[in-house]
């Protein structure tokens, strides 16, 4: 599977960012009841995999048909089966999943409320929906992130589909915060070799594939003490706080979302 940045990748993504995903998943699992779970945009299934269980029938997500079947090819002998398909337009039976994920896939959308009403659709009445997104004011230039979200405009949005809405703070520890302070500051000094901007002036196609060839020379140059455990961050060096207390600094808003109004 080619590395573009965006997609979790054991051992080449940065352990800060795998366990920034992980610790969103883990959150999800200890908020979610029984019966069948969707995860929407679930890439490799590596994540989507942990929710398996005799008691749970499990279907991931993906618009990329190669990475469907790949995930199901490596996760599906413990349980996982997988579709192909556009977040926005889900081809599945309305009121068909007791629980839904939709894990850093909301930003990648012009227009996300057709996500967000595709999920609510496809959620049972009394079942439980919940939204990973990056925090705006804490998020990297990202041309993979076309709609950031604040909690503000979070909860706006999920209201207009959800009877029921929670906001919630992913945060790091400070080893965390210090990782993507540093990972920051790298992608800033990149950034100012375009001291003009010229890259926002390119095709679309151009930018985003500038960006993943950025992001795999910046991995290149920081795999040693960033991956494979080597930096020693852990989903437990995160965890959730209320709404009240986000602030430019807070990673990750999560969302639970429950009575769809459909």
């Amino acid at each position: 599977m080619k590395l573009t940045g965006e997609r979790p990748m054991q051992g080449e993504t940065p352990d800060s960012l795998l366990a920034l995903h992980a610790a969103g998943y883990r959150e999800v699992r200890e908020r979610m009841g029984q019966g069948r779970f969707l995860d929407v945009g679930c890439g490799l299934g590596d994540e989507s995999v942990g929710f398996t269980g005799e008691d749970r029938f499990v279907v991931g997500v993906d618009y990329d048909a190669e990475t469907a079947a790949t995930a199901v090819g490596v996760h599906g002998g413990a349980g996982l089966r997988t579709e192909c398909a556009d977040g926005s337009m889900l081809g599945l039976r309305s009121d068909s999943f007791d629980n839904v994920c939709s894990s850093h896939l909301i930003e990648h959308f012009t227009e996300p409320q057709h996500h967000v009403r595709e999920v609510a659709r496809v959620l049972a009445p009394e079942g439980s929906a919940f939204f990973l997104t990056p925090n705006e004011p804490a998020d990297f230039e990202n041309p993979y992130h076309v709609f950031l979200f604040t909690r503000e405009s979070l909860r706006a949005m999920l209201e207009e589909h959800f009877a029921e809405v929670e906001i919630w703070g992913l945060e790091g520890n400070e080893v965390v915060l210090e990782d993507f302070a540093t990972r920051r500051a790298m992608a800033e000094k990149m950034l100012r070799l375009d001291p003009f901007g010229l890259r926002h002036k390119l095709p679309r196609k151009a930018f985003v594939w500038l960006h993943a060839t950025g992001r795999r020379v910046a991995y290149r140059f920081t795999n040693t003490d960033q991956t494979g455990g080597a930096s020693g961050i852990t989903e437990d060096d995160l965890f959730l706080g209320p709404e009240s207390d986000i602030t430019d600094q807070t990673l990750v808003l999560f969302a639970v979302c429950r009575k769809p109004l459909v």
